[in-house]
């Protein structure tokens, strides 16, 4: 992949444009910079990809290209083997539509009213993602006609062919228009898979992004389940708890990079921002603070990030669960540099946890869920570290300045304890 390529270089409309630079997207995935393009031509396209790697938009892109927002009818499918998937593609595609006026996006899936899928279908959806049981019903039903339907997306293919699905996908795909575009996403490509593309795809283009083989460091990995309103409270419980020399704090997009500096500088903590609208000399100077301890506490980009090779970092955080799963190999690998110990945690919403577990078995790794760490338990920190300091002090040179200060005070009738109290408290609490 090249590291200079950018979204700009794919012939998408200036509004789409707009909400993938309001996401905060630095640069296409691989995967997105192999699909995009037959896509948007039109064709059919077979595409060999693990989870986690960007597939959405690399077929949600094109496919909003390709609707009439004159008409309601239901012109893309996407076929999804969970219910958890099927939302999550229906929010990203929603925020690629954001500034496509006439739009409309739905998710259709078992286990949720059926009666409220027909009042959402009936003034007609131009995309419609679901699973194949729930997308089956409601075509026997009548509630949903796939007569208009342009495009047709069977993401994770080998996942609904394991759950069972692979009947009720040839009886949806007959039910669609014969000139469809077909794209097919897929981590294996067994028999039944390609008997599919056979079947049901015209001439597709066969596309790959390797499993590589990732070698993760050997560093101590947690996560914490938080909402995203409660993530800046939890990140500064976290920092006050570790304590870290350096820490590594990871967003997915440059504006939240830039408000998580600011609103952390905001609570007294000494913070810069790394990503890729800074020029080289302004990346140069903020790295240049972080070696040297000046800023302990940097928030980047993946794409920023390449290359930081310090070794006092100690702590690395996942603010957002990461688009792709090898930039979560990338980004721990920040810490534990030069036979260090180290620490990585990942800040989970609840309706992430699948990303979290796309992870685990891509990388072969297990990430331990702890709690998340409460008021106290970073109170109780900042004193220990505090006495750390006070001893170490003591045991140095040079404190008859301040023990002459000391014994002024006292010529007040203040006791040596009273007085260290009091400078406690203005430490901890001040």
């Amino acid at each position: 992949m090249s590291e200079n390529f950018t979204f700009k270089e794919f012939s998408i409309s200036p509004k789409i444009a707009r909400a993938i630079a309001d996401m905060g997207f630095e640069e296409p995935t691989p995967i997105q910079i192999l699909a995009i393009p037959p896509i948007l031509s039109g064709k059919d396209v077979t595409g060999q990809a693990q989870t986690g790697t960007g597939k959405t938009a690399a077929f949600g892109i094109p496919a909003l290209e390709r609707i009439n927002t004159g008409s309601r009818q239901t012109q893309v499918l996407i076929l999804s083997p969970t219910r958890e998937l099927a939302i999550q593609i229906a929010e990203e595609i929603s925020r690629l539509a954001k500034y496509m006026t006439g739009i409309t996006v739905l998710p259709v899936y078992g286990g949720q009213p059926i009666e409220r899928q027909f009042r959402a279908l009936k003034p007609g959806v131009q995309i419609v993602v679901g699973t194949p049981g729930r997308i089956l019903d409601h075509l026997r039903r009548g509630t949903l006609s796939l007569a208009a339907t342009k495009t047709v997306v069977l993401d994770e293919a080998d996942q609904m062919l394991d759950m069972g699905f692979i009947d009720d996908i040839r009886t949806i795909l007959g039910r669609t228009p014969k000139d469809r575009q077909t794209i097919l996403f897929s981590a294996t490509l067994p028999k039944p898979i390609l008997e599919i593309t056979k079947r049901f795809q015209r001439d597709p283009e066969f596309i790959m992004v390797p499993h590589r083989e990732l070698t993760v460091p050997q560093v101590e990995q947690r996560y914490i389940e938080v909402h995203g309103r409660d993530k800046l409270d939890v990140l500064c419980r976290v920092l006050d708890q570790s304590d870290p020399t350096l820490a590594l704090v990871f967003c997915n997009t440059k504006r939240m990079v830039d408000q998580l500096t600011e609103r952390l500088r905001g609570r007294g903590y000494a913070a810069a921002a790394l990503h890729g609208d800074l020029k080289q000399s302004q990346r140069d100077r903020v790295m240049g603070q972080f070696r040297k301890g000046d800023i302990d506490l940097l928030v980047a980009t993946d794409v920023a990030a390449r290359g930081i090779d310090v070794e006092e970092v100690d702590l690395v955080v996942n603010y957002d669960v990461p688009q792709d799963v090898e930039y979560y190999v990338h980004r721990i690998g920040r810490t534990a540099r030069a036979g260090r110990d180290g620490r990585a945690i990942t800040f989970v919403d609840p309706r992430e946890i699948f990303k979290l577990r796309e992870i685990q078995n891509y990388a072969k790794i297990s990430i331990t869920r702890i709690p998340i760490p409460t008021a106290s338990d970073a109170a109780e920190t900042k004193v220990k570290t505090l006495i750390g300091k006070i001893e170490q002090t003591m045991d140095s040179a040079g404190l008859e300045k301040y023990t002459r200060i000391c014994e002024q005070i006292m010529v007040d009738d203040y006791t040596s304890l009273e007085i260290a109290s009091a400078l406690l408290k203005l430490q901890l609490e001040g």
